[in-house]
């Protein structure tokens, strides 16, 4: 009965609901009292509607439909009084007034109070407003799609902070028994450091999981507290649906999807990078110093770093969690902890017979943007050495191009020398000094190393001597 329209129930003589309906041979239905005052007035008994002639006087009772009129106002009774009839004409409340926002009866409609106002049926405009707060809705529930997406994320991350921890402490473990005892104060000292941030990003990630969760809720309750209206009785929706559309505006609307602030992930670089080095006292020789350390949360999900993170390979895809620092590019890539604006830097790569590599310097804008042919960030710098099908290029994004290198031999290892003054970078061959490709006018900003590999073969960066 819900779903069936009160038109069907309704007699087309006196627009009201069916009482003791007869049908005609037509198929059309009246009531018993209504076609006999009909009939009166007319030479012959013909059909209101289709003006068909009927070859009975006494036309068989529907019935079927009966019964569908006399639950529907069974079900129309067991109304409250308030909702049904007007409180000033103790009408049924038939129409709606567009211009008040509230239903009325049909004494209204025709009083002063009412004069020149527009009036909709209750039916019409129950469903035009349902139809209006469902549309509502729907921004409501992308943003909780979203959110919960987000928490999702948060969990996942959680999980990859905690595996991250406790990676990073068996690694700083094991570097500090090769220095036995007199190490035992720096390993302690690291090990808190590490906890410490640990439990700092932990809670700051646990922070952020409750107040989506709060959020969450606020918007279910609210997505099923309008629902549950949008079920109610048609008068009383609208007498609740103001209130209805104002709590449903009260909730808030981001206009962009939330994300992890940056440095939400373990900073592995810190507590691993120059380990040893920055430890180092009396027992050098234990130790070996990388100019570069590789930040792997930086690193595509393809790259596989090693440890001491100063090596990579290309393997299959990591699971992680969306990360601000992650590269956002396709190409497999990853970048220096460190950034360089001052200063001279040297660091030694180990290509070795690598097919497909990439070395070079980035500015941390370019290295977090989608690049393509019709979009260059003003602030993005690109500058890096590339080898792929057997031929080397030049890359620079400044320039939008691609230079081809011709090179005498095959380098195995390429040293990169960094000239922040000068703005200048310069490759090298390794083991004949040989200048293989200069970039200047570099721009004047922090400039990290970036690295990149498809090949399976190991890329290294080479420990400098002490």
């Amino acid at each position: 009965m819900a779903f069936r329209p009160v038109e069907d129930l309704t007699c087309l003589i006196c627009q009201d609901i069916f009482k003791e309906p007869v049908v005609l041979s037509c198929s059309h239905s009246f009531c018993k009292d209504c076609l006999k005052n009909w009939w009166r007035e007319k030479p012959t008994r013909e059909c209101p509607v289709c003006k068909r002639r009927s070859s009975r006087s006494d036309p068989p009772r529907n019935l079927a439909l009966k019964n569908l009129c006399e639950a529907y106002v069974q079900q129309r009774e067991q109304k409250t009084p308030e909702e049904q009839e007007c409180g000033v004409h103790s009408e049924r409340l038939k129409l709606f007034c567009l211009t008040d926002q509230q239903p009325v009866c049909v004494v209204c409609r025709d009083s002063a109070a009412h004069r020149n106002h527009r009036f909709k049926p209750i039916e019409e405009a129950t469903k035009g407003f349902k139809k209006k707060l469902c549309e509502s809705l729907n921004p409501l529930k992308d943003r909780l799609r979203i959110v919960e997406r987000f928490k999702e994320n948060c969990e996942f991350t959680l999980d990859h902070i905690e595996a991250q921890s406790c990676h990073t402490a068996n690694l700083i473990e094991k570097e500090f028994l090769k220095l036995h005892e007199f190490l035992s104060e720096q390993q302690e000292v690291r090990m808190r450091a590490l906890k410490e941030e640990e439990e700092q990003k932990t809670q700051r990630m646990k922070d952020k999981m409750a107040a989506v969760s709060r959020e969450i809720e606020a918007l279910s309750e609210s997505i099923r507290a309008t629902e549950e209206q949008l079920s109610a009785p048609d008068v009383s929706f609208l007498l609740q649906y103001k209130a209805t559309v104002e709590r449903v505006q009260r909730c808030p609307l981001l206009e962009e999807e939330p994300q992890l602030e940056p440095e939400a992930l373990i900073d592995q670089a810190k507590h691993l990078g120059n380990l040893a080095f920055n430890i180092w006292t009396d027992m050098k020789r234990l130790v070996q110093f990388t100019p570069v350390i590789l930040d792997p949360n930086t690193a595509h999900p393809d790259l596989l770093l090693s440890n001491d993170l100063t090596s990579f390979t290309h393997g299959d895809e990591q699971a992680l969690p969306r990360n601000p620092e992650r590269v956002r590019l396709d190409s497999t890539i990853v970048r220096g902890s460190e950034g360089f604006d001052s200063g001279s830097h040297s660091w030694d790569v180990d290509v070795a017979d690598g097919d497909h590599w990439e070395l070079g310097v980035v500015t941390k804008s370019a290295y977090h943007i989608a690049i393509t042919d019709e979009f260059i960030d003003d602030d993005a710098g690109w500058w890096s050495l590339q080898f792929s099908d057997g031929q080397y290029r030049a890359f620079n994004i400044d320039k939008k191009k691609e230079s081809v290198l011709k090179l005498k031999s095959h380098p195995l290892k390429i040293r990169l020398h960094l000239e922040c003054s000068r703005r200048r970078l310069t490759f090298y061959n390794a083991d004949t000094n040989a200048r293989i490709h200069s970039f200047t006018q570099l721009y004047q900003q922090k400039l990290f190393p970036v690295f990149g590999g498809l090949n399976h073969l190991l890329i290294s960066i080479l420990p400098q001597k002490i």
